[in-house]
């Protein structure tokens, strides 16, 4: 049985609606066109993985419909809408669904990091049956990649989204909760336009 699961965070790249602070450097048009770029690049990276190892793919959308992403992503891949709440509902709520349907690990990225390659997502698989939680740090202070063996939903709850506390109060938690936390290496993300001189592909 396959009980791997790879779930990637994104967002429908409607311009004026995705990537909005890189807005200003680029534009709504332009910004909307990187989403789109590195939501690609990313899946088509998540793809390979299925030369490697035997896993599911889920893509967990806000913006557009099911219509929308299918036409732009592909029709051999799994589409879920994230559904409401603030970003840690919604990563507990898609980490909870893959565990109730019978996955044993299971890793969530998002897109907003080109540099998150192929070899790291299979460190990611490897490293998490060893660990309670495995962590990708980002340079901004967040995480761009989290996994799991089971549902631990103190994780997700008191976190100010979105801010340079993210990963320190991640981490607390999973201290609190005398977890064993392994890490892999740290990335950039791009969500601020000085991020863009860090744009590699």
């Amino acid at each position: 049985m396959n009980n791997q699961q790879l779930i990637i965070f994104t967002r429908y790249p409607e311009p004026g609606k995705t990537k909005t602070r890189l807005i200003p450097a680029l534009g709504a048009e332009g910004a909307a066109a990187l989403q789109r770029q590195m939501t690609e690049i990313t899946v088509t990276r998540a793809k390979k993985l299925f030369n490697s190892i035997p896993l599911s793919v889920e893509i967990r959308f806000a913006g557009g419909n099911w219509q929308l992403m299918n036409h732009w992503l592909g029709s051999d891949l799994t589409f879920q809408e994230q559904g409401t709440g603030d970003l840690g509902e919604r990563i507990a709520r898609a980490f909870q669904a893959a565990f109730n349907r019978g996955m044993e690990s299971v890793v969530i990225i998002g897109t907003d990091c080109p540099s998150l390659t192929l070899e790291i997502m299979l460190q990611a698989f490897e490293k998490v049956t060893k660990s309670d939680v495995i962590i990708g740090p980002a340079t901004d202070g967040g995480y761009y990649l989290i996994g799991l063996k089971k549902i631990i939903p103190e994780l997700f709850q008191g976190i100010n989204w979105g801010t340079s506390e993210v990963l320190s109060r991640t981490v607390a938690i999973a201290q609190s909760l005398n977890l064993v936390i392994n890490y892999l290496p740290q990335l950039s993300d791009i969500d601020l336009p000085e991020d863009l001189k860090k744009l590699e592909f």
